[in-house]
């Protein structure tokens, strides 16, 4: 009978952190990780870098970032061979005002409902239930203002929707307001 080494040094760490992430039963922190591979967070984070620049050569999964957490998933690209495979349906298509207000919150991160209520000119009581429990949107805390009111953030789940593997991957706010803007100009006019 072979023994079999619990550790092979000749691993890279990329290779050590790809293993980690494959058997982790979610999104974790750099520092899990430097803690678990006994290494600086920083040569994580470039090992994950480098990771994740090889992932984005047509491979099949892909490295996601959100709120300072990573997880190995499926590339989104993919979507459609992974439900037939599975045998799910398509994703739920989602109401307008369910993307007007997911927009908001993605962009306007941490947001309060109040907050939401004003930019959208209309109450968001129903609309952000639904959004909680289709798990596209979370609490992330509360605000320092009175009656202390709910802040509301993007999920995980929010970017495998939509096919990102970070928040970052948004088109810049300003040029959304912008052709908002000139949207309304027109529809006065």
């Amino acid at each position: 009978m072979t023994d079999f080494p619990l550790s092979n040094p000749d691993f890279s760490l990329e290779a050590k952190i790809e293993a980690l992430l494959f058997v982790a039963a979610g999104a974790v922190s750099i520092e899990q990780l430097a803690i678990a591979l006994d290494q600086k967070n920083e040569d994580v984070q470039t090992a994950l870098d480098r990771l994740e620049a090889y992932y984005q050569q047509e491979r099949g999964i892909c490295i996601q970032r959100h709120a300072g957490r990573v997880q190995l998933t499926t590339a989104p690209q993919l979507a459609k061979v992974v439900e037939k495979f599975l045998g799910l349906e398509a994703t739920a298509r989602l109401s307008r005002a369910a993307l007007e207000t997911l927009a908001i919150v993605a962009y306007k991160q941490p947001i309060t409902r109040p907050g939401i209520d004003y930019i959208r000119g209309v109450s968001s009581d129903g609309v952000i239930k639904s959004l909680l429990s289709k798990g596209l949107i979370q609490e992330i805390g509360r605000a320092d203002s009175p009656g202390r009111p709910v802040l509301f953030g993007t999920t995980v789940e929010f970017l495998q929707y939509f096919g990102l593997s970070s928040i970052d991957e948004l088109p810049p706010y300003e040029v959304l307001d912008d052709e908002m803007k000139t949207r309304n100009e027109i529809l006065k006019d």
